[in-house]
């Protein structure tokens, strides 16, 4: 319950209502007014507190879930995160299932939210029995007195979207929001908020980003799953080997493919143009919005909402992390390491 005085009885009221906040340097060069929804505002730090909290209280309801239970969920990290935050608080244990691509950080700060993590090998198809889907289902199968969440293929996680992402986005912009510019991985963000923005207005145009490596664009298209799209990509938490259910197609207009490269680029640009540390996905969600704006996509009056999922410092070893970068041969004459910012004094 929320108090006036601003004391909250405890983290879940913190869920939600978070900023829009107009980028003023990074887009400047091109037609329109682009704002980011800041979902690093949550307490756990990503728009997935909003579908761990919705998701848990509607199985609470429905009487799936008693205390003492078990609930187990297959992440790239944040929705981890999130499940593991909403259990300690909520009294459920919390076994998680990860993909390997996820960053150590992410790995280390779910152990420290005390779940019980079961790292998996990212590149191998969704049917193996080592995937992190099958992983899930057979600790779900194991462990009695369990809930698996299953936020791919759960209706839920586009109900959550529908019910708090979509009307802040309505109210914040005042109804004048044209462009709606998410990436798509469960597809839940995208799709319950896109769903919700629809019925206000039809007109406003909803754009999906999607990874090179990744079925989802193609699928979009065509409505054929196919597996030669497929190859290892590096971001987390975009794209997919697998067509999720959590993904409405119907209601997205069309998809942008980035390359983990340039978005790796761009969350560095973010940061250092627009002060906003944010995550491998933000900058994939940007990176989208500059090859849009190249293409002439927006008109000057145009108001150009970008979900920002979560916060860059999931990210440490990896998008901010120089060695990584150059491990991935990310850095070349056009995009030079930063370490050159850094001066020691001996």
């Amino acid at each position: 319950m929320k108090h006036k005085n601003q004391v909250f009885d405890n983290l879940l009221d913190l869920i939600g209502h978070t900023p829009l906040i107009k980028l003023n340097k990074i887009a400047s060069k091109f037609k329109g007014n682009f704002y980011a929804k800041v979902e690093s505002f949550n307490p756990g730090h990503s728009s997935k507190d909003r579908i761990a909290l919705y998701i848990i209280e509607q199985a609470e309801k429905k009487g799936i879930l008693t205390p003492g239970d078990t609930i187990i969920e297959t992440t790239s990290g944040n929705t981890g995160f999130s499940i593991a935050m909403v259990s300690i608080i909520k009294g459920y244990d919390c076994v998680l299932a990860v993909s390997s691509k996820s960053s150590a950080d992410k790995i280390d700060m779910l152990k420290t939210m005390g779940a019980k993590v079961y790292v998996c090998p990212a590149h191998v198809s969704a049917d193996d029995p080592r995937s992190y889907y099958q992983v899930a289902k057979r600790l779900h199968e194991e462990i009695k007195g369990s809930v698996y969440i299953n936020q791919y293929f759960n209706k839920l996680n586009i109900d959550a979207h529908y019910n708090s992402t979509g009307p802040e986005i309505w109210k914040q912009t005042e109804g004048k929001i044209t462009h709606l510019v998410a990436c798509s991985g469960t597809g839940g963000t995208i799709s319950g908020t896109a769903k919700y923005l629809k019925e206000q207005n039809p007109n406003i145009k909803v754009i999906g980003v999607d990874a090179f490596g990744s079925v989802i664009k193609k699928y979009h298209e065509t409505r054929e799953f196919d597996e030669k799209e497929i190859y290892p990509y590096r971001i987390e938490g975009l794209g997919k080997n697998l067509i999720p259910t959590a993904t409405d197609f119907d209601v997205i207009d069309e998809f942008v493919k980035v390359t983990d490269e340039e978005s790796a680029h761009t969350a560095r640009l973010i940061a250092k143009s627009e002060g906003l540390f944010v995550g491998y996905t933000s900058g994939a969600a940007m990176q989208a919005i500059m090859q849009l704006g190249e293409d002439g996509e927006f008109k000057k009056e145009d108001n150009i909402v970008i979900i920002f999922p979560d916060h860059g410092s999931r990210y440490m070893s990896k998008v901010y992390s120089d060695k990584w970068m150059n491990e991935q041969g990310f850095f070349d004459s056009k995009n030079e390491a930063a370490a050159q910012n850094i001066q020691y004094i001996k």
